[in-house]
């Protein structure tokens, strides 16, 4: 039994480094990394305070006697993104879902000043910069609050002016690849020398359409297995593998 676990610890052993090397060249190639900003970057809001946001929305539309718009389960959602989607799809333009972005745009606004940042989040982008990698921010949040929570960790000059957020025109929410495409754009980047960096299905759908490679964020286990059951190939449960590759882009003792 002891012989037969050596064995299989050590086949492992060269998946593992093949895997850390192709992640480690994934991160050092990369000339423009389009970050998406509520989980990379930050946790916008907690998930008592999403609930509440959520809520806080759904109580709106049914004070101007729209519940029926809403399924249950949409209802119910702890996320505020799904409820305007949902109105976004069923009601398309107006002043209905301008209202009700308007109101989402207040709360995210509200809750930059507060948001807690994703560890090592902060030191990446400054590492990145320093080297001479270009930054954008590609998000579904209004770049209002994108832009206030940046100038609060003095990191919006990484950035700036290459933030793509919420517009009105809700229908290139992701997995719709717009706010990608526009970055590009912006930067003269080519596909293949940028690298997206997102926590969600949706995130990883935009990347392919757009071309552009995908390194995934996430949290906690589960949020990882949905990544991968998607096809993500690269997911990290944390910011430092990156930060390390950045500031070592070669492994100690080669050339």
């Amino acid at each position: 039994m002891t012989s037969d676990a050596t064995s299989d610890a050590t086949s492992d052993a060269p998946a593992d480094a093949s895997e850390n090397e192709k992640l480690r060249e994934l991160i050092t190639s990369a000339r423009f990394v389009l970050w998406d900003f509520d989980g990379p970057i930050c946790r916008l809001f907690d998930r008592r305070r999403a609930e509440q946001v959520a809520a806080g929305l759904v109580d709106w539309l049914e004070g101007q006697g729209l519940r029926g718009l809403l399924t249950e389960t949409e209802r119910e959602t702890l996320d505020p993104q799904v409820v305007l989607r949902a109105v976004a799809r069923r009601r398309p333009g107006g002043d209905l879902v301008a209202g009700l972005e308007e109101r989402l745009t207040q709360e995210e606004v509200r809750a930059a000043s507060s948001a807690l940042p994703t560890a090592y989040a902060d030191p990446l982008i400054r590492t990145w910069t320093a080297v001479g990698v270009r930054l954008a921010v590609t998000t579904d949040n209004s770049p209002s609050a994108v832009r206030a929570y940046l100038h609060s960790r003095g990191t919006a000059g990484c950035f700036m002016p290459h933030l793509y957020g919420r517009t009105e025109d809700l229908h290139h929410l992701t997995p719709h690849p717009r706010p990608l495409d526009r970055a590009l754009h912006a930067m003269g980047a080519v596909p293949a020398a940028a690298l997206v960096i997102g926590d969600s299905v949706a995130d990883l759908a935009a990347a392919r359409e757009t071309g552009v490679p995908f390194l995934g964020y996430a949290r906690d286990e589960a949020a990882e297995n949905r990544l991968r059951a998607a096809g993500a190939t690269h997911v990290v449960r944390s910011l430092e593998p990156l930060l390390k590759a950045v500031r070592h882009p070669r492994p100690y003792g080669r050339p």
